[in-house]
């Protein structure tokens, strides 16, 4: 069994000021094996990964790689890379302008003097060996998400990678480039790397992975071999409570408005620049509606029509009746209307600004930056929604920046529900994050509407969106090409409207 092991790490503690972020974590990778590292945001797993990665010196503890006789004590990581420790992040740490091939070998060399035709060669034998459909002399920029993932884990594989840690690599991806993502991994197992995949999609670790370590509040929750742990068992043991919270999270009564009921909002032949078709839309008080569809279907692009946050190039809008026009964010705010956007880190959170700095913008923006909230009123309303939506931070002035990303996710719900919005648009809130805050957003979405806000919600998970949804919006190619409702709404009937065929009965 000790050949066996890739990686040893022992009684591994880690503190900042005010959090104990690891508290004697034990975790052992075994060489050939895909190893699932699992638990909530903000339970250690990043933490104790760049403890590994030399970007965190650990407080105590031991870590032990295969083919080295003594302890090691990595103090960046340029020296975990050397010693054959590589991470592949969510986000590609690689150079778009550049060709496969210099991204392959960038850093790796004397540029004084670049042998070109060899550089080229040595990447089509490794792009061969690992069936990695890209040219070398092809910008990566033009190559899809999971090539440009798939580059950088060859690149890692090539520096004679022992242990390779995959990063959520799989949030951005399309089902047919997550199983061609799997297959390399599945050949670089054959090979005899141990790989630690961190991710938040379940289905993905139970496709892919040999065992399970889970982590809770800093601590060492128990590591199981996947045919070992049901579902149900691991989404206990990551949040440390039995799923009554999840099994009992029901679709919210499909809301019949009133014959004469005023929309909330509702559009006609609405068009933006970044190509989406003219359609029409409403959304009544208290209703939760989604927008469904395959990647690049349109359904983030509609949403940002709706709140101007893409030029529009055509139709008509009505809030609560009466015609009004919005053409930029700020129109949207003033009429009640707010949106947190797919990509939280492009266009959501300000990571140099602080947790307090970023829940009061919003509404900082509909006040205007020449009346400025006071220190007290901004700590007060910051108390107030890290409070009720359980944000986990040392203080209001922590930079947002260092908080999990689930964190992160509630201090922009925070930032909205701060204005009082009669209309909010949530696209994709729960990706990325852990099934305990997935469940406590969709609760608070149904909270919402229960007290009357309109809610526009999409996730890439068809599940979530049944659960939560009373009414969904499918897209095809950008054109909204049907509408589900009570009982109609399945994921069958989902599919079968994407594809643009009729649901088989039995």
């Amino acid at each position: 069994m000790q050949n066996d092991i890739a990686l040893s790490m022992r009684k591994i503690c880690k503190a900042f000021p005010g959090v104990r972020a690891l508290q004697n974590v034990d975790f052992t990778l075994l060489k050939g094996e895909i190893h699932a590292l699992m638990g909530e945001n903000g339970a250690g797993k990043s933490t104790l990964i760049k403890v590994l990665t030399g970007v965190y010196p650990k407080d105590s503890g031991q870590i032990h790689l295969a083919g080295i006789n003594k302890e090691i004590n990595v103090k960046s990581p340029q020296e975990a890379q050397n010693l054959g420790i590589s991470t592949v992040y969510q986000e590609i740490m690689l150079c778009p302008n550049l060709t496969v091939a210099e991204n392959m070998f960038i850093g790796r060399g004397n540029y004084s003097f670049v042998n070109w035709r060899s550089m080229e060669n040595k990447t089509t034998e490794i792009l061969d060996r690992l069936n990695i459909p890209a040219r070398p002399t092809q910008q990566l920029a033009a190559c899809s998400l999971a090539v440009q993932q798939m580059i950088a884990i060859a690149r890692s594989v090539d520096m004679d990678c022992k242990v390779l840690i995959l990063d959520e690599p799989t949030s951005s991806l399309d089902e047919h480039e997550v199983e061609k993502l799997f297959s390399l991994m599945r050949d670089l197992k054959a090979r005899g790397v141990g790989i630690i995949f961190i991710t938040h999609f379940l289905e993905q670790v139970y496709e892919i992975c040999d065992r399970i370590t889970v982590l809770r509040n800093g601590e060492l929750v128990g590591e199981y071999g996947v045919k070992d742990l049901p579902r149900v068992q691991l989404i206990s043991k990551m949040m440390g409570k039995e799923l009554d919270d999840i099994t009992s999270l029901h679709n919210q009564s499909a809301l019949q408005p009133e014959p004469d009921a005023v929309p909330v909002f509702e559009a006609s032949g609405l068009a933006s620049a970044q190509g989406t078709k003219a359609f029409d839309f409403k959304i009544h008080k208290g209703e939760v509606n989604g927008f469904t569809g395959l990647l690049g279907s349109g359904r983030s692009e509609s949403v940002r029509a709706i709140f101007g946050a893409d030029k529009i190039t055509g139709g008509r809008v009505r809030v609560n009746g009466k015609a009004v026009k919005i053409s930029k964010p700020r129109d949207a705010m003033k009429h009640g209307i707010g949106y947190l956007p797919e990509d939280r880190k492009q266009d959501g959170i300000i990571e140099d600004l602080s947790v307090r700095e970023n829940i009061i913008l919003a509404l900082q923006v509909m006040k205007g930056f020449f009346r400025p909230f006071s220190r007290s009123e901004a700590e007060a309303f910051a108390d107030e929604y890290i409070k009720l939506l359980g944000i986990k931070t040392a203080s209001t002035d922590t930079p947002v920046r260092s908080l999990s990303g689930g964190n992160q996710q509630k201090v922009i719900l925070a930032r909205w529900l701060l204005t009082n919005p009669q209309y909010l648009i949530l696209d994709e809130p729960t990706r990325g994050i852990d099934v305990g805050t997935k469940v406590e957003i969709q609760k608070l979405v149904l909270k919402l509407a229960e007290d009357g806000v309109s809610v526009t919600f999409i996730s890439s998970e068809i599940e979530e969106m049944l659960r939560t949804c009373s009414r969904l919006i499918v897209m095809r190619d950008r054109n909204i090409v049907g509408e589900l409702t009570g009982g109609d709404m399945t994921q069958a009937n989902i599919m079968h409207t994407i594809a643009g065929e009729a649901a088989q009965n039995g």
